[in-house]
């Protein structure tokens, strides 16, 4: 059985005011939809995310829709759906029952259910799981038996086991953090506080692993357990990620083959340094439409910098100083900047830093200290 894994779409999102949407219509409107006709996969799976927030904007919700429609009613490729962390489960289930028929499962239960796909070889129970906060796993179980994230979870991996007859081929679609998973800065915590990663040994006995939540592309423990990651990088951590979908191979016997698919969007985060001159007089062959992060190595302001550059680099997102990067990387100045705690000569030498972007010399010091000692003494009445 071949089966398409992807997940982590989050239509609507957006980063310090630009959207991407434009960029997720034209990925998935055309590189996906080009892959899924290529590999014709008997099943495609959406591991949660698929929208950036509860409400997501009306024309985020038109894309899936049609997105959704080319693929079940032109490509008659089925695809089971389930909600992550930032969907809201009861508004993306709407109608689900009705497009069951269809070919479109949308899974309304935290606890799982079971969809059954047949190929050559017999059955694949495809259970499909939508995400479960720590407060609601308090709601579908035993309250010992949920003391924390990942027990929980091990409750709802019991009972994905018991939907599944002896022998029968098995696949789980699941939203969660697993232990070991690679983390970037763009995935929203999965409780308030964190919650405790889920142990992999809770998915021992099914053939293969469905995850959505972590954004870049990675396969825990023998490679059964694998999240596919997101289609576009979403935060600056994950400029320079190679951005997949995940083929999934089954045979007769359970044994599983995987292959990323790599998909190429026509803008990226990417990261750029360098001092001012040689970003605006020698900028790189390719990637100026990108969005960016610029990160000037000056060691003083330049003026209206991020403006000047925006002639070459239309798409700034973020910009700052390296000298800045220096001083947060510190906890000396940071203290120092706080002068109930702090010399005056600490003030003097984190106010040098923060202008020049480098300690106070020390030929300054003696005379620093000098000046220090005569404004003492002129406050003493000395």
């Amino acid at each position: 059985m071949r089966l398409l894994h992807t997940a982590d779409w989050h239509l609507g999102r957006s980063l310090n005011g630009a959207s991407f949407h434009a960029e997720q219509e034209a990925l998935l409107a055309g590189q996906f939809l080009d892959i899924v006709r290529e590999v014709r996969p008997d099943a495609l799976l959406i591991a949660g995310d698929v929208f950036d927030r509860a409400v997501p904007p009306a024309d985020s919700v038109a894309l899936l829709d049609d997105i959704l429609r080319r693929v079940i009613l032109g490509l008659r490729v089925p695809v089971v759906l389930i909600p992550g962390n930032h969907d809201e489960a009861r508004r993306l289930a709407f109608g689900a029952p009705l497009l069951r028929g269809a070919g479109l499962h949308i899974a309304d239960s935290a606890r799982g259910e079971a969809i059954r796909f047949r190929d050559a070889h017999g059955e694949v129970a495809v259970l499909a799981s939508g995400y479960a906060s720590p407060l609601l796993l308090a709601t579908l179980f035993a309250p010992e038996e949920v003391a924390d994230h990942d027990a929980g979870f091990g409750c709802i991996c019991r009972h994905l086991k018991s939907l599944c007859e002896p022998g029968t081929r098995s696949v789980v679609v699941a939203h969660a953090f697993v232990a070991g998973g690679a983390e970037s800065d763009s995935e929203r915590q999965l409780a308030v506080g964190g919650a405790r990663p889920v142990a992999a040994s809770r998915f021992d006995g099914f053939h293969y692993v469905a995850l959505g939540h972590l954004h870049r592309p990675q396969s825990l423990g023998d490679g059964r357990i694998r999240y596919s990651g997101s289609p576009l990088a979403y935060s600056f951590s994950e400029a320079g990620q190679a951005k997949s979908v995940t083929l999934v191979e089954l045979d007769g016997a359970g044994t599983v083959r995987t292959e990323e698919i790599p998909l190429s969007p026509r803008r990226t985060l990417r990261r750029l340094r360098g001092s001012f001159e040689e970003l605006r007089t020698n900028p790189p062959a390719e990637g100026r439409e990108d969005w960016l992060e610029i990160t000037l190595t000056d060691p003083l302001p330049v003026f209206e910098a991020q403006r000047r550059l925006a002639e070459v680099y239309p798409n700034i997102l973020a910009f700052g100083y390296a000298r800045h990067e220096a001083l947060d990387s510190t906890e000396a100045p940071a203290a120092a900047l706080r002068p109930e705690n702090a010399e005056p000569l600490a003030l003097l030498d984190a106010f040098w830093r923060e202008m020049r972007g480098m300690p106070l010399p020390e030929d300054a010091e003696p005379v620093a200290k000098a000046a220090i000692d005569l404004a003492r003494a002129a406050e003493d009445g000395g």
